[in-house]
């Protein structure tokens, strides 16, 4: 069981609490990038650099994710092939990506992706604050409960 971090815009909070959890429930975690990231205090937390590119860290970690595994992203793509894959997906806020609604979260994405190429502007995702950071904890923590 290993936890795979689409890290390139992770919000430090979510890396925080990753961390701590691997210490706790001796959990792997692989921060994936394509920039340097400084690697964690903690033994079960590894980093990989992959080369510059659109959707290099995507592909590194769609390719190596198992059934089981925990994939941490904000990339709606890279979490469908993730669950395609077999494992499971969180986002930074705390929204739970699924066989059931990652279809949906892809179609909205593609149709937002529509509209800003013909200059409307959509916007981005709201601000990570305390409310995002709980959101993640908890999803995280029901993951972790489902662990043997």
């Amino acid at each position: 069981m290993t936890i795979w971090v689409d890290a390139d815009a992770l919000p430090r909070a979510v890396k925080e609490i990753l961390v701590k959890a691997s210490i706790r429930r001796q959990i792997d975690v692989v921060l994936v990038a394509n920039r340097w990231l400084e690697k964690p205090k903690a033994r079960q937390v590894t980093t990989v650099l992959v080369t510059a590119g659109a959707d290099v860290a995507d592909d590194h970690i769609a390719e190596h994710c198992q059934p089981g595994d925990l994939v941490i992203t904000a990339d709606i793509p890279l979490a469908a092939r993730a669950v395609e894959a077999g494992a499971e997906v969180v986002t930074p806020y705390g929204r739970v990506l699924d066989e059931q609604n990652v279809r949906e979260a892809l179609s909205i994405r593609d149709f937002q992706d529509d509209l800003r190429s013909t200059g409307v502007m959509t916007g981005g995702p709201a601000p990570f604050g305390n409310a995002e950071r709980q959101a993640f904890a908890n999803a995280l923590d029901r993951w972790l409960a489902q662990q043997p």
